[in-house]
């Protein structure tokens, strides 16, 4: 097994892509929808008023949105760039009031200044650059209440769209997944590692003290988040794939598929019954 890289070169990678990470959300009706589709999941769970710790908050865009449907979000990350960008938009958007900021990774919760939390959220694989996930849960209580919400969006094993790319010849990309022990991901000419979890693994680390809420499948049929050409290239198509991919992405087995897939647990510890 390869070893992990070290969060610097991740905090720094993601530090060079942050005056480009915006762009990629603008004029991209496909990635907006899934974005769309998080928060309406996230919003059956999570009372209104609610405060969430977000971890691998990016340049704030989820926290933003979260905010302006009524949470208060203490949004954290370990790039430098990336939280520059959470403040400005605190700022300019006149958050300040319902979005904090911390330098914090996901692996030192104990740090974690501001709970306990109602909601532990995280938005697009940010945790899927660690191999294990128990530590992270198991630091858990100390920064989310009785009762509280986990919503995590986790990179998926099985993605349909990069498998049909066998179809094309692009073998290694469309199983890259599936690789034993993570793979290579390269960004702004650094690398580090990737890995992919099914749901039962994750739920497995969670253990009994948490309850599953739902779980569902994230662009299950529909192009990957970084793809934008489909849905402005065919509307009509996209539109189609989505409203099948709205339909499957609930049910077994496509909920554990897809890009993504968001799963929601409640934290129910046996001491409190």
């Amino acid at each position: 097994m390869r070893p992990e890289i070290p969060f610097e070169t991740i905090a720094e990678a993601f530090s060079r892509t942050a005056p480009r990470y915006d762009a990629l959300a603008e004029n991209n009706p496909h990635l907006t929808r899934l974005r769309d589709k998080v928060y309406a999941h996230l919003s059956r769970w999570a009372e209104p008023g609610a405060r969430i710790l977000e971890l691998n908050a990016g340049t704030g865009i989820d926290a933003v949105q979260l905010a302006r449907r009524g949470y208060s979000v203490h949004a954290t990350d370990i790039a430098p760039a990336m939280l520059e960008r959470i403040r400005d938009k605190a700022r300019r958007f006149q958050l300040e009031g319902r979005i904090t900021v911390q330098a914090c990774s996901f692996t030192n919760l104990a740090e974690v200044e501001g709970g306990p939390y109602d909601v532990v959220f995280s938005n697009f694989g940010g945790l899927n650059c660690i191999s294990d996930l128990g530590p992270v849960v198991s630091a858990l209580p100390g920064v989310l209440r009785p009762g509280g919400l986990v919503t995590w969006v986790l990179l998926s094993p099985i993605c349909l769209w990069e498998l049909g790319l066998a179809l094309r010849g692009q073998v290694r990309l469309a199983t890259r997944r599936l690789a034993r022990g993570g793979t290579l991901a390269h960004l702004e000419g650094l690398t580090f590692m990737v890995y992919y979890f099914a749901p039962g693994r994750v739920a497995a680390w969670f253990g009994r003290d948490y309850d599953r809420l739902a779980l569902e499948g994230l662009s299950v049929i529909t192009p990957t988040a970084n793809s934008r050409r489909l849905a402005l290239r065919h509307p009509r198509v996209y539109r189609v794939l989505s409203w099948l991919d709205d339909r499957l992405a609930p049910r077994w087995p496509w909920r554990g598929w897809g890009d993504f897939f968001i799963l929601s647990m409640r934290y129910r510890p046996a001491a409190v019954g």
